[in-house]
């Protein structure tokens, strides 16, 4: 299989994988299962591994560590700092605030190689642009990192074209993350066209809608009870069952074309650029080895058209988040 480029260091398998899921936010699995499926994610050929200090908080880092350090030479590692995190409560509520101070970024990458038990991070990102910190300042810092040897690339998560521009003028950008599905194509703006430009990788977190783009869901009662995501619009009962019949639009083509609801929307993804790569979330072995496999799924003009229109955003009930994390998005 072909690979995609992040930057010029990096070099990865077309789907990544997004390891959250695993321990923060929809309920977490047990250990043993996550590792075996970390482990399979590796033998299909999956090379980039996204997770961060948040998730968990801690615990997801903790988690890859273990689980791929059998196989550090075989993967790329991403994480990200950039979240004030608390001793109170438990999973998101632990984050309550931003902070990319030089002294936190260089603070945080020294915590999450001893979580991680790595000599180096291979893509270290700022998970939410900093109003507070000049840009230049947090990406001086990040350098400095890449200088010591501790970070190889450098990412931004959820940034606009503009302060994409700025960052990439201190040091060079790896990837820029940001959510990217058939339901939330706001990078489509400039974000993309920008990473085009100059030569950034993107890397689309959530690209089967949180789950809704798979045709799983339709009612908030098949989410578990301390799933995250019953705080979102788009998953409030109304919007859920909306939402749902709209999606039965997009089974049918896959139905015509022979493959599953996920693997569609995650190939209409790939085929918006050879610089894309989307980290889907997979904690089941089966939903992984189908995620995978869309690399493989070959769209025509004519099918990406129909799929787009069928699953135009404006058809979507619902925010993507609530308006307090919205305002966590750099414009």
């Amino acid at each position: 299989m072909k690979t995609r480029k992040l930057g010029t260091e990096l070099s990865v398998y077309p789907v990544g994988l997004g390891c959250m899921g695993m321990s923060f936010a929809y309920g977490g699995q047990e250990e043993s299962a996550a590792i075996a499926t970390l482990r399979r994610a590796v033998d299909l050929g999956v090379t980039l591994f996204d997770t961060a200090e948040v998730y968990g908080p801690y615990d997801n880092e903790i988690l890859l560590g273990k689980a791929l350090k059998p196989v550090r030479d075989k993967v790329v590692i991403a994480t990200k700092f950039g979240f004030k995190i608390s001793g109170d409560g438990e999973g998101p509520a632990r984050m309550t605030g931003i902070d990319s101070r030089p002294e936190h970024v260089k603070a945080v990458a020294e915590a999450s190689l001893k979580r991680l038990g790595i000599d180096v991070i291979d893509l270290y990102y700022q998970h939410r642009v900093d109003p507070a910190v000049p840009i230049e300042e947090t990406v001086g810092a990040m350098a400095e990192l890449v200088r010591e040897g501790k970070v190889r690339a450098l990412g931004l998560s959820e940034a606009g074209a503009a302060t994409i521009r700025r960052a990439h003028a201190v040091h060079p950008i790896a990837a820029v993350q940001s959510e990217y599905s058939l339901w939330s194509r706001e990078p489509e703006a400039q974000v993309l066209s920008t990473c085009r430009e100059l030569g950034i990788g993107f890397v689309p977190y959530s690209p089967l809608g949180r789950g809704l783009l798979t045709g799983a869901l339709s009612k908030p009662d098949e989410l578990g009870a301390d799933d995250w995501r019953h705080t979102l619009p788009r998953f409030q009962a109304e919007a859920m069952a909306a939402n749902a019949a709209i999606v039965d639009e997009l089974t049918a083509i896959a139905a015509q074309k022979g493959v599953t609801t996920a693997q569609l929307a995650l190939a209409w993804v790939l085929h918006q650029g050879d610089f894309i790569v989307p980290i889907p979330g997979a904690r089941k072995i089966a939903h992984l080895e189908q995620n995978t496999a869309a690399a493989a799924i070959s769209l025509s003009a004519a099918e990406l058209a129909a799929i787009a229109e069928a699953m135009a955003p404006e058809r979507v009930v619902g925010n993507r988040y609530t308006e307090a994390a919205l305002a966590l998005v750099d414009g």
